[in-house]
């Protein structure tokens, strides 16, 4: 094993063709078309054909390079290139995030768990130089070295593969550190300092260019981001405008109520009290009071749903389906609650909302549908809550069902906007009968307690 500190013998002097480190350094501190020109330059001098010397892989690096726009298929192009240089069964590159906490690593070739999500930098086996301890590292044997494999350490491609030998060089650019290349063999020994020299010069070539690429990639997931939480808001607006028409509706409809039938009604008994002479006059407006109280009953359970804080959800659309219903001796109702009460732990806003949505379709259901059986069921699933509103009755046409429908109105559009503003799916079916189907997302249902992942995935 080789300790990682620079050896300024061995990196001054030239090998296989490549340019001194002081050479190198100095032009690359120049334009890229000077260094181009320069290592064109160098090629021509060596008039070496049958064997590309290393100035001429470097510069056909950086012309594989030229137009890419991914990171790994960057990678792939320039292998073969690579080794023409040296040696290689693994090649990657670690990329290391701005806080220095996480890399990214591309792979070519072999395949490993390294490249399989982001990790943790102080897990890393090149952490030292991810963290800008050292500038590279150089090991005839990673599988026996602790530098790669310190208690914790992310190192299982490196002994389940043998990569032996690796020599790793820090990638900069503007003298920071932005990740590593990494260069591997299952051959012990076969790396030296003059390997140093020749993977610094590769990784000085691609550094540009994949930071470049990465902040490219960086800037395509912020405008996804950006562009999803543009279409949420207006989602929301669109929401928020519907439910403004519906509650307007609402208290249209409320004061229609209360001026049609309950202020008649209690205009009629204040006439009927004036008449009042007999016992069964008295009844009588006894009797019409009581409908009056009713029917405000009716109207206050219909603005505000006491009865669901009172009973329970389950309860609440019992009595509402039996409301509902004309003739409740001939017609089959249901109302079953399958999640053990976890209905009634929900958000008070998402319960009413859904309280809202399945009295909408019991009205349908019972007013228009010609139905003998009505039944109501909320149950768990694999994604959050389910509840299902099914009849046997006519149905609806089609061209009014479905998620595709422009032309939906109504209560149908009333209870899908009321869905979409809590976060869930609303479905419709008509086939012996309508079914309405809400399925509320896990984030909005109560945490449920899951089984702990137990194994490990074998990865390579």
């Amino acid at each position: 094993m080789v300790a990682g500190s620079r050896n300024h013998d061995a990196l001054e002097r030239a090998t296989d063709g490549l340019p001194t480190q002081a050479l190198y350094r100095t032009l690359a501190c120049n334009k890229r078309e000077e260094l181009v020109v320069a290592m064109r330059q160098e090629a021509n001098e060596n008039q070496e054909v049958s064997e590309p010397t290393a100035l001429v892989s470097l510069l056909r690096i950086s012309s594989h390079l030229a137009g890419q726009v991914e990171i790994r298929a960057a990678l792939r192009s320039v292998k073969a290139e690579i080794e023409n240089l040296l040696p290689i069964d693994h090649l990657d590159v670690c990329l290391v995030d701005d806080k220095n906490t996480w890399n990214t690593s591309y792979e070519v070739g072999m395949k490993t768990r390294w490249s399989l999500s982001r990790t943790l930098v102080a897990i890393s086996p090149v952490r030292s130089i991810l963290l800008g301890e050292t500038d590279y590292m150089l090991t005839g044997n990673a599988m026996e070295d602790e530098r790669y494999t310190y208690e914790g350490a992310l190192a299982q491609p490196i002994i389940k593969h043998k990569l032996r030998s690796r020599v790793n060089v820090a990638m900069k650019v503007l003298g920071r550190t932005i990740g590593a290349l990494n260069c591997s063999s299952c051959t012990a020994d076969i790396y030296d300092e003059a390997t140093v020299v020749r993977v610094r010069q590769i990784a000085d070539v691609l550094a540009p260019y994949f930071y470049s690429l990465r902040a490219n990639e960086k800037a395509k997931r912020a405008a996804v981001v950006r562009a999803e939480a543009q279409a949420r808001e207006e989602g929301l607006r669109q929401g928020a405008l519907e439910l403004t028409r519906v509650l307007e509706q609402e208290r249209q409809r409320i004061g229609m109520d209360l001026h049609d039938q309950t202020l008649a009604d209690l205009t009629r008994i204040m006439r009927d009290v004036e008449k009042m002479d007999t016992a069964s006059d008295k009844a009588r407006v006894i009797g019409s009071i009581q409908h009056c109280i009713g029917d405000l009953r009716r109207i206050i359970d219909t603005a505000v749903p006491t009865i669901l804080d009172l009973f329970g959800f389950a309860h609440a659309l019992r009595i509402h389906l039996e409301r509902a219903v004309e003739d409740v001796s001939s017609t089959f109702l249901e109302a079953a609650d399958e999640t053990d009460g976890l209905i009634d732990t929900l958000d008070p806003t998402i319960r009413i909302a859904l309280f809202r949505i399945a009295q909408e379709a019991i009205n349908n259901a019972a007013r228009h549908s010609g139905a003998d059986q009505i039944s109501v069921s909320v149950k768990r699933v694999k994604s959050g809550l389910q509840m299902t509103i099914r009849d046997n009755g006519k149905g609806l046409p089609g061209s009014r069902l479905g998620r595709h429908t422009s032309k939906a109105t109504g209560g149908i559009a009333h209870m899908r906007t009321r869905a979409r503003l809590i976060a869930a799916d609303f479905g419709m079916s008509s086939k012996e009968g309508t079914t309405i189907t809400v399925k509320l997302p896990m984030t909005c249902a109560p945490c449920q307690e899951t089984a702990p992942h137990t194994g490990e995935e074998e990865l390579a």
